[in-house]
């Protein structure tokens, strides 16, 4: 089934791209959630003139995320967690955290952009990417430390 999406979703395409999902998740899901809708060929030639009209609007969008990436660029953090003494960690650390530590440092980014590839379970030097646009993203190192008592 091919659907339009009207906004971003993570792992299947962003904001107006169309995508082929298999039947149940987009009648059941993305349709009644608002997060897309059939791409019938009337609603693709609306999506196409809409493209046209807001080309210099994405423009702006994607400029504002190179701004946002080269601010982010040399940023390094450090997460603080509780450890156990063979060196792992309770629980782990997610985009959540990430997304704290780089609150603290003055960059609000959504969590929902960050990606972690690997799962942090133990002390040592990570790296996660933040989609901030389908062409732009951005890769920061973390490291995992033991938090002091």
């Amino acid at each position: 089934m091919e659907i339009i999406l009207k906004e971003d979703v993570v792992n299947l395409g962003y904001k107006n791209d169309i995508v082929t999902v298999k039947s149940g998740y987009g009648r059941n899901y993305l349709i009644p959630t608002g997060k897309a809708v059939i791409a019938s060929p009337a609603a693709k030639k609306m999506l196409a003139e809409e493209l046209k009209q807001r080309a210099h609007k994405l423009e702006k969008i994607k400029k504002d995320a190179e701004a946002v990436a080269e601010s982010l660029k040399g940023v390094s953090l450090k997460i603080a967690t509780k450890v156990s003494s063979t060196g792992s960690i309770y629980g782990s650390v997610g985009n959540i955290q990430i997304a704290d530590e780089l609150a603290k440092l003055g960059h609000n980014i959504d969590r929902k952009i960050i990606v972690v590839k690997d799962q942090v379970k133990e002390v040592g030097q990570y790296k996660a990417i933040v989609k901030l646009h389908k062409e732009v993203s951005v890769e920061i190192p973390f490291e995992v430390v033991a938090e002091e008592a």
